[in-house]
């Protein structure tokens, strides 16, 4: 499993046992960093824990002090690794305690008092690690009680499949005095969802009970910095540090655009699907197999898929919702199957994200020649053949399904994250190019004749 369903599986647990944890956010990043902002970690009291905010190197001091540093609520610490390096005498880097504490945050509760902030404290984290990568991570660290409020809309876009963007404050120099004090609204963690306030203009926190709470009585502050966040855009799984400067300071903000798992349909069922369907799901990605063969499509086969379903050749309609915004492989080792769905697919090459057909070359364009003769209009399935990739899979070396696997989660990776890489693994592209332009040639002939045998028969 990947570390979000692990995080999610541990925090219900922790609920339903009524054991406390902290859960660790990067927020921001500077320089090199192992993880990007976003990346998250849970620490039980109980002494579990998952997921990674680094390369190993902060998650044993982190597990230690995560509880303590929470105790008066959320805040964000800063970690070094590379600035200000120690060296013993034998040339070994050594961690060293930073004393300038001006990047502490504290929840509102604490910073009421203007002399308290920004002067030393006990809560100062800041550690230099001396690992030589010479960066900055900062990290949110909130308890379970507040940090569900992600984690449920982390759970609710998975479910619904629909994206949602979030701002969470992470630090702010703004004060407030007794007779107007709007610290509920700047509370470091609070979350706010970006896509309510575009769409309807209400401000909305998101709470840890399912559901959003409008603030009406928002102040001009706040209203000022969600204008500016609002005006960011962030596309696919990507997290940014934003910093808003207004009349009565400052504050600064993640904003996250938490996008569905990556969908992978297989098409066939045969033993080679299984470390793909192990890769897929080690990279949290949502995976159904299906085959027409019921033999073959059983959840005894593949434990570790999302669904296994039999599917029948002529249901193209399921076919095409299974598809909806999903990376397809077709892998069934079957003429006939694959001639069924490569068919649908190619006459709706906008509905999916990716399209990968097993087999050598000859055999899949012989599979698109076959196909065309079905339709009246064979150009309609000129995109689809563009955005085809065969023989599926990046070419990495080794052999065996293991090595398949891995070219084809590498291939709809970059596919799926727009990454440009070099055609040196792969000549799907040059391929399919020439072969689309073959084809359209070959429709263009096909017309033609078909255009003179007309005027023959009229002129008779």
């Amino acid at each position: 499993m990947n570390q979000i369903a692990d995080i999610l599986k541990l925090a219900c647990e922790s609920q339903q046992q009524s054991i406390d944890a902290v859960l660790a956010t990067v927020v921001r990043t500077e320089g090199s960093a192992y993880r990007r902002a976003g990346a998250m970690m849970l620490i039980c009291e109980d002494g579990r824990s998952v997921g990674m905010i680094s390369g190993g190197c902060l998650e044993p001091h982190i597990i230690k002090r995560a509880f303590w540093l929470t105790r008066d609520g959320a805040n964000v610490q800063v970690y070094q690794t590379g600035d200000d390096i120690e060296y013993a005498e034998n040339g070994t880097a050594q961690a060293t305690v930073k004393e300038d504490n001006s990047h502490i945050d504290r929840s509102s509760d604490n910073i009421n008092n203007d002399s308290n902030y920004g002067k030393q404290s006990d809560d100062s984290d800041e550690l230099n690690f001396g690992l030589g990568c010479n960066g900055r991570v900062h990290v949110l660290f909130e308890r379970l009680a507040t940090a569900m409020s992600l984690l449920n809309v982390i759970s609710q876009v998975r479910q619904s499949q629909q994206p949602v963007t979030v701002a969470t404050l992470i630090r702010s120099t703004i004060h407030f005095n007794n007779q107007n004090n709007t610290n509920s609204q700047l509370q470091i963690g609070v979350r706010l969802n970006l896509d309510n306030y575009i769409k309807s203009g209400n401000l909305t926190a998101i709470d840890a009970n399912h559901s959003d709470k409008v603030i009406s009585n928002a102040s001009s502050t706040v209203i000022h910095a969600v204008d500016v966040l609002a005006k960011y855009q962030i596309f696919d799984n990507s997290a940014k540090y934003i910093k808003v400067d207004g009349e009565d300071g400052t504050t600064e903000w993640l904003i996250q655009r938490l996008q569905p798992q990556i969908r992978l349909l297989i098409c066939g069922a045969g033993n080679d699907v299984m470390p793909l369907v192990t890769m897929a799901k080690l990279q949290d990605w949502h995976v159904t197999v299906v085959d027409s063969r019921a033999q073959y499509a059983t959840q005894r086969r593949f434990p570790q898929a999302d669904s296994v379903m039999v599917l029948a050749l002529n249901d193209s309609d399921t076919l095409l919702e299974l598809s909806k915004n999903a990376a397809v492989a077709l892998m069934s080792h079957s003429l006939s199957q694959d001639r069924a769905r490569l068919g649908v697919l190619l006459k709706h090459a906008n509905h999916y994200k990716y399209l990968g057909q097993l087999g050598p070359r000859y055999r899949t364009e012989r599979l698109i020649e076959e196909i065309s003769t079905r339709f009246t209009n064979p150009a309609s399935l000129n995109l689809g053949i563009k955005k085809l990739h065969y023989p599926i899979g990046y070419k990495l070396g080794g052999d065996g399904p293991e090595a398949l696997a891995l070219g084809i989660m590498a291939q709809v990776n970059a596919v799926v994250h727009n990454q440009n890489l070099s055609a040196e693994n792969s000549d799907t592209h040059l391929s399919n190019t020439n072969f689309t332009t073959l084809f359209s040639t070959h429709i263009d002939s096909i017309e033609t004749t078909a255009t003179s045998a007309r005027a023959a028969i009229n002129l008779s």
